[in-house]
């Protein structure tokens, strides 16, 4: 077999259908480029050989049986990694935390059994920050993730590994979840495709949360067509998750191949203030006139309460994960150190498993929370977070989609902002937004800074608008724009 240097799924089912490779041959070639790459990028925990072999063989076999590509499972034979944050039956589920180290699930989740009955292949657990608590994905409990373009940088975060993976070429795709960013800046820092859908738009059965309101699940891929396919499998309403919406799944790959002509694209200009580097701005700048070339109609917005999002955020979803994380406390799963009494017992666990920053932002929730601060902080900041959301409805009764930066500025170097964490929170500045209105957001790559490091361009959809953020997105790589 002569193996590309980057698999797609178009590819992949190329090479099964016309005998040119099996999907046994490719996942053993992915799972040689892992034993080659990981060990510099720290990108994998865990790997399951014996599941992606099965599937593989499944693939195999039904090509055997005189499969035509109407017949393939849409995703037969694509090896994906998954990020450690969802459910996998019988392989280590770890959150990046060593709470969780010796803890295996029992079920897959939804997402996860969506992809493996459409025949993916699934290699592996991603790294990531503890618990997703994290932007450059420095807080797993096992090492950071480096980034594969500029290995003495960052990948993002949290959703780091699953970004590093497929940008390495070491999965056709990944499943990352995004909190405040957690998908989009790490596809900005990797250079690749990465989609936040609508909250509720695919089911979170399995996630093992951060903030509930806030956590989605979306994938990381090489391609616009292949996020369209594989959004398309995953979403839907699952009756397991009493969050999952009941909404229609569109056509998602036959929406992306729209032209543009009509659209309207708003660009708001509180997103190109202060702090927003001269390369990136450059960047965006030249990829919204792109856009404009392509039949899209430019319409400037105000969205005056953007200023407000990250204390906003950094209140909800610090007050959701110390709800959240109260469950680990070594009675039920993960690791337990025992004490001379049961307060002992949860203290010293806790303690001993939750990294720096979990503990960190578990403190800041539960003082949010206290009696007597409830008002001040959490229930004023649910308040600001509506005014957040309505600023995105205003926009949208104007426009079909807004255009933004994803990130401030390019990947930043391992260990530069370990130390302040509120420069680490200010990454997520041009995200959170998006992710406190609960509409879809997608990065796409928008060229390279002089020294070579990736570019994220921000795409946001109205609520369950995914078929529009998509058709830009595959509208402005059909022409060029990644490398604009």
């Amino acid at each position: 077999m002569s193996a590309p240097a980057t698999w797609n799924i178009a590819s992949v089912r190329d090479s099964l259908l016309t005998k040119k490779a099996s999907a046994r041959e490719i996942t053993q070639d992915f799972f040689r480029r892992i034993e080659a790459r990981n060990p510099e990028l720290n990108a994998y925990l865990a790997l399951s050989p014996e599941r992606a072999l099965a599937a593989a063989d499944r693939a195999d076999a039904a090509v055997a049986k005189g499969a035509t590509a109407e017949s393939l499972p849409p995703l037969a034979g694509v090896p994906i990694a998954v990020k450690d944050v969802l459910s996998t039956k019988g392989v280590p589920t770890t959150c990046g935390s060593k709470i969780l180290e010796p803890y295996i699930p029992a079920y897959d989740a939804t997402a996860i059994e969506r992809l493996e009955a459409a025949g993916a292949v699934i290699l592996g657990k991603a790294n990531c920050d503890e618990f997703a608590m994290g932007s450059s994905n420095e807080n797993s409990a096992y090492g950071p993730v480096r980034n594969p373009i500029s290995p003495d940088r960052v990948p993002g975060g949290s959703s780091g590994g699953s970004a590093a993976i497929v940008a390495a070429g070491l999965a056709v795709a990944s499943l990352g979840t995004d909190t405040g960013g957690s998908i989009r800046q790490p596809g900005a820092f990797c250079g690749i495709p990465a989609l936040m859908p609508t909250y509720g738009r695919v089911s979170r059965y399995g996630l093992i949360a951060f903030a509930s309101s806030l956590d989605r699940i979306g994938p990381f891929t090489t391609n616009v067509d292949d996020a369209a396919t594989i959004l398309k499998i995953m979403a839907g309403h699952d009756p397991n998750d009493s969050t999952s919406a009941p909404v229609p799944v569109s056509d998602y790959p036959a929406e992306a191949r729209q032209d543009l002509s009509g659209m309207r694209i708003g660009v708001p200009e509180d997103y190109f203030g202060a702090g927003l580097d001269p390369e990136v701005k450059a960047k965006v700048q030249a990829s919204i006139a792109l856009l404009d070339k392509l039949g899209a109609t430019r319409v400037p917005l105000k969205m005056p309460h953007t200023d407000y999002a990250i204390a906003t955020y950094y209140i909800v979803a610090t007050a959701e994960a110390s709800s959240n994380l109260a469950r680990f406390d070594g009675v039920r799963y993960g690791i337990r150190v025992t004490g001379n009494t049961l307060t002992d017992m949860y203290r010293t666990t806790r303690e001993t498993g939750f990294g720096p920053e979990v503990k960190r932002r578990i403190m800041l929730g539960t003082y949010a929370l206290s009696a007597g601060y409830y008002d001040a902080y959490y229930l004023r900041a649910q308040k600001v977070r509506a005014l957040v959301a309505r600023d995105f409805s205003d926009a949208f009764e104007k426009v079909d989609a807004i255009v933004t930066p994803t990130t401030p500025t390019p990947a930043f170097k391992l260990g530069e902002k370990t130390a302040d964490p509120l420069q680490m929170y200010l990454a997520d500045i041009y995200t959170v937004t998006g992710s406190l209105a609960g509409v879809p957001g997608m990065s796409i790559p928008c060229g390279k800074t002089a020294a070579g490091l990736p570019i994220g361009l921000q795409i946001f959809g109205p609520h369950f608008g995914e078929g529009k953020i998509l058709r830009l997105a595959r509208g402005f790589e059909q022409a060029g724009g990644f490398t604009i």
